[in-house]
């Protein structure tokens, strides 16, 4: 197999690799743009793709295909784009460090959490951070547990609250398991099912569900519940990720959807809308598999990160405590 660059051996910073080819990759890793790329960093496209060039003369490969759409990197190019983006990423958590150390407790966090847990878990932890770490900035991202991993992966979290998708290479992962998330079926108070003296599961099938999409684990952990339960499954369901768009559908027609207990509790009761969702008393044992407290493995939080995990660590225990009670 024959190469338009020689090959070429040894150290990279020698060889004359620089910060900004660095940065060039991991921007690429990104956006798949060169111009794109030039624009986050600030300099020009073709300033971008001489470094681009340098780049490729330097390590002796190509590291990236011309398509239609922009580039798409090789197979050494994605490996390259991915240490670049570690320490790019490194260099970005150091300059952190020093300002946090210089001021004392400033700084920032970016967390990510799926429903359940980030009101369980991560709306006491803010409010302690408020009192104890005043100065620190919090960024709270809420989603599914595979945008999360990717978003991790990618150094846009510290950390999160959720779970390891099963296609991910778990050693890339430091986990801390937490618990189940309970669920709960959520109607309008003026639901048929929610004022009837006897409802049972097989009663709620024959209405609308609202919930996730197909291959989602909210909605393989409901479907696998019902197939359990000898039950079929809801016919028609209208599938959405969107908490706000479920509770807008549950109000205004006679759908059901399974929610996170805690998310039905927040919006339920005297406490939201005015109480016009209730949770029907069915499934009692219906809950998604564990989620855990995930960060990059190997790799050091900044001292607000630290202090944000430790209290999220905290309330963790004390959640596996309470549902260990219920469940003992």
């Amino acid at each position: 197999m024959t190469t338009r660059f020689p090959q070429m051996r040894g150290d990279l910073m020698q060889r004359g690799v620089k910060l900004a080819h660095l940065r060039l990759m991991a921007q690429l890793a990104e956006t798949n743009q060169i111009s794109a790329a030039a624009a986050a960093m600030n300099i020009s496209q073709p300033a971008a793709s001489r470094l681009a060039a340098e780049l490729e003369k330097i390590t002796g490969v190509e590291l990236y295909v011309r398509n239609p759409r922009g580039v798409e990197l090789t197979e050494q190019g994605r490996r390259l784009a991915a240490r670049a983006q570690s320490m790019v990423q490194g260099l970005r958590d150091a300059g952190r460090e020093l300002v946090e150390l210089g001021e004392g407790q400033a700084g920032s966090v970016t967390i990510g959490s799926v429903s359940g847990a980030a009101i369980e878990l991560v709306l006491p932890s803010i409010k302690r951070m408020r009192v104890t770490n005043p100065g620190v900035e919090t960024t709270v991202n809420v989603d599914i547990s595979d945008v999360l991993a990717k978003d991790l992966l990618a150094n846009r979290l510290d950390f999160y609250i959720g779970r390891v998708p099963a296609q991910s290479d778990r050693r890339l992962f430091s986990v801390s398991v937490i618990g189940e998330e309970p669920m709960v079926l959520v109607v309008r108070r003026d639901h048929p099912l929610a004022h009837a003296s006897h409802v049972t599961l097989s009663d709620c099938v024959g209405y609308d569900w609202v919930m996730q999409g197909q291959g989602g684990l909210l909605r393989r952990t409901v479907d696998d519940y019902l197939i359990a339960q000898g039950l079929p499954l809801p016919q028609k369901v209208l599938n959405t990720a969107s908490v706000l768009l479920t509770l807008a559908t549950v109000m205004e027609t006679n759908a059901i959807a399974p929610m996170a207990r805690a998310v039905a509790e927040i919006f339920g009761g005297d406490r939201g809308f005015d109480g016009r969702t209730v949770a029907l008393a069915v499934a009692p044992d219906l809950a998604v598999s564990p989620f855990a407290l995930v960060r990059r493995a190997h790799d050091e939080l900044s001292p607000a990160a630290r202090t944000f995990h430790a209290y999220l660590a905290d309330l963790g225990r004390a959640y596996a405590a309470r549902l260990a009670g219920k469940s003992g």
